[in-house]
């Protein structure tokens, strides 16, 4: 099973995914682009609709969220500045990166450092680095 993200454009959101984040598709076939990324597996799709951008559709876990997000804003990403409400704890992102609290139990963590950024379709990405 893999996620499944709609691009209105395929060529524009590959540029995307190989410029900004360094990713290049395992397979493609006439309408999709698959893409393998830390032992998962997600799609790019040629879709009419447009994602809405208003939640979280697809996250990455890493080790380091202050490295990764350094160099993904050198190569272009930019990164959504928002204040956190509900489940998320209150606070605010500084520099592109919120400390959300209680956040993700099956962890085994106490939270959560996350940053969000959207890719060229509109479509919400996070990386989230545990705290523990």
């Amino acid at each position: 099973m893999a996620t499944r993200l709609p691009a209105q454009d395929l060529e524009r959101a590959r540029r995307f995914y190989s410029e900004q984040l360094g990713l290049e598709p395992v397979d493609e076939r006439p309408g999709g682009l698959l893409y393998r990324c830390g032992g998962v597996e997600f799609v790019l799709f040629l879709s009419a609709g447009a994602s809405p951008g208003t939640f979280t559709q697809m996250s990455w876990q890493v080790d380091d969220i202050e490295a990764v997000v350094s160099e993904l804003k050198q190569r272009g990403v930019v990164f959504e500045e928002f204040e956190l409400r509900g489940v998320y704890g209150g606070g605010r992102t500084r520099d592109g990166i919120a400390e959300v609290q209680g956040n993700y139990p099956s962890k085994g963590a106490r939270g959560e450092r996350g940053a969000w950024f959207r890719d060229s379709e509109g479509n919400m990405l996070a990386i989230g680095q545990p705290v523990v």
